[in-house]
């Protein structure tokens, strides 16, 4: 079949490139691993260049759907591109203004968003008793504990939560990319310029 064919062919170029760069991969791990560290280490400084980073994003946005708003003003949605362009630019500006008090609030709606998510997941293992229920009860608690750990250190956890969590993130990212690496170093050599046998 051709289409077998043609995914044979796409996994065997990935497999050959994958090979061929592990160092790049195992060089991005290994920075990302150690940035991750630096950010857990220094979560507040990481929280709040997070924070400011994302506003200035933000008014990024804005600005650019202002613009489309004039460019494209003959078309019915002109007045909504340009509230959520302004909109955009001052919850932006907000952010940038004062990351401090942006990622308290911010912490807070994760601190809610991990509750709510984790009490739904522990009603639905329960309830529905689904494949595999038991880790599905278990990762509904580990989110909920989260969410009022993070809710009883309000608003001192706004300082710090973030820059935690993207430590974290950048940690286990970083952690598998040095994995891929090393697993590619096993691999076989694939020629990626010879097509798959039909």
């Amino acid at each position: 079949m051709p289409e077998t064919s043609a995914q044979l062919d796409l996994f065997r170029i990935g497999l050959a490139n994958l090979k061929k760069n592990r160092g790049w991969y195992l060089a991005l791990g290994v920075v990302l691993v150690a940035t991750g560290l630096v950010a857990m280490g220094s979560s507040l400084a990481a929280t709040l260049v997070s924070v400011v980073f994302f506003g200035w994003l933000m008014m990024f946005v804005g600005v650019a759907e202002v613009f489309h708003a004039f460019w494209r003003k003959d078309w019915g949605g002109f007045f909504v591109d340009l509230l959520g362009g302004v909109l955009y630019f001052v919850v932006g500006g907000m952010l940038v203004a004062n990351p401090a008090a942006s990622a308290v609030g911010i912490t807070l709606v994760i601190a809610v968003f991990l509750i709510v998510s984790g009490l739904f997941r522990i009603v639905a293992a329960l309830a529905g008793r689904p494949p595999h229920w038991g880790w599905l009860l278990l990762s509904g608690g580990m989110s909920l504990l989260l969410g009022i750990l993070i809710w009883a250190e309000w608003p001192v956890s706004g300082l710090w939560v973030i820059g935690l969590f993207i430590g974290i993130e950048m940690l286990f990212n970083g952690w598998s990319l040095i994995m891929l690496s090393i697993a590619a170093r096993g691999l076989p050599d694939v020629d990626d310029s010879a097509p798959a046998a039909s």
